[in-house]
């Protein structure tokens, strides 16, 4: 029997591929109605407006339809992607921010021992003891956390948004920092070595299949070693198909300004803020 060459196979498929260019599928922003004659139309399409969830898909036989199958596999990389890639150092130096890291040294540690990520790296520590603001009204910490993607999205709409708004309002604010595999209660030991009344992580969230680029943002006052979930005020779903960025800054900075004026954040700040309205 001939032997194979291997260089020579590889060679033929990539000839192979190369002229299928012309049939490369492209996938709409728009999501694609997949059943052709629904028995309802317009209670399907409202569905499908209303919500990012895979409906009116169709199906193949029992399976579903191609590209339906392909956009799922497209989301479900760019999801792994959103976990596993690192911060692009080109993006930290155009938005200028200090890079500090969590005890997390890989990945894989930030993603089996959670408090590897809850705390900073003691070279963190002293560099943030000796160059960070202290004594401010706010200080703002950015995290890839669980989705690099969302900081590379939303943050350089954000963040000045967000600076411009506690800015307009005479607020004080700590120099940013950007933490690499920080997890929020990171947040805590940051204001106690900074010294600020209110610290806001804003931190990407666990990548979902219809998007990978979604953002939260945690807020607490003067968090102490008693702290507890409950007593953080959290603003989640921020990306282009949930709260836009400019938006979610502009409406941070109102919501800090009130934190402030309340001296409380998370459950208290609920019920201060009810029993005063």
């Amino acid at each position: 029997m001939k032997q194979i060459n291997m260089d020579d196979l590889i060679q033929r498929v990539m000839d192979e591929l190369s002229k299928k260019t012309g049939e490369v599928i492209h996938f709409p922003e728009q999501k694609v109605r997949g059943v052709e004659n629904p028995h309802n139309l317009e209670a399907l399409e409202r569905a499908m407006a209303r919500t990012p969830a895979r409906i009116g898909i169709g199906r193949a036989g029992t399976r579903m339809k191609t590209t339906s199958y392909l956009q799922f596999r497209i989301d479900q990389a760019a999801a792994h992607d959103a976990v596993m890639k690192t911060i692009s150092p080109e993006w930290l130096q155009r938005l200028q921010l200090p890079e500090l890291h969590s005890r997390a040294t890989s990945m894989q540690e930030y993603l089996m021992n959670l408090d590897s990520g809850r705390l900073l790296s003691d070279e963190s520590v002293r560099w943030l003891e000796q160059h960070g603001d202290k004594g401010k009204d706010v200080q703002i910490v950015i995290s890839d956390g669980l989705s690099t993607s969302a900081c590379e999205a939303t943050i350089p709409d954000l963040l000045p948004a967000l600076q411009q708004g506690l800015a307009m309002r005479n607020i004080s604010v700590g120099k940013p920092v950007f933490i690499h595999k920080g997890r929020v209660w990171i947040q805590d030991q940051v204001a106690k070595i900074v010294n600020c009344k209110v610290v806001i992580s804003l931190i990407g969230e666990r990548p979902g299949l219809a998007t990978a680029e979604s953002l939260s943002a945690y807020m607490i006052y003067k968090p102490d070693a008693h702290t507890v979930e409950s007593d953080r005020t959290v603003i989640s779903n921020i990306h282009r198909g949930g709260t836009l960025p400019i938006e979610a800054g502009a409406y941070l900075a109102e919501l800090l300004e009130d934190i402030l004026k309340h001296q409380a954040s998370g459950v208290k700040y609920m019920q201060l803020r009810a029993q005063n309205s």
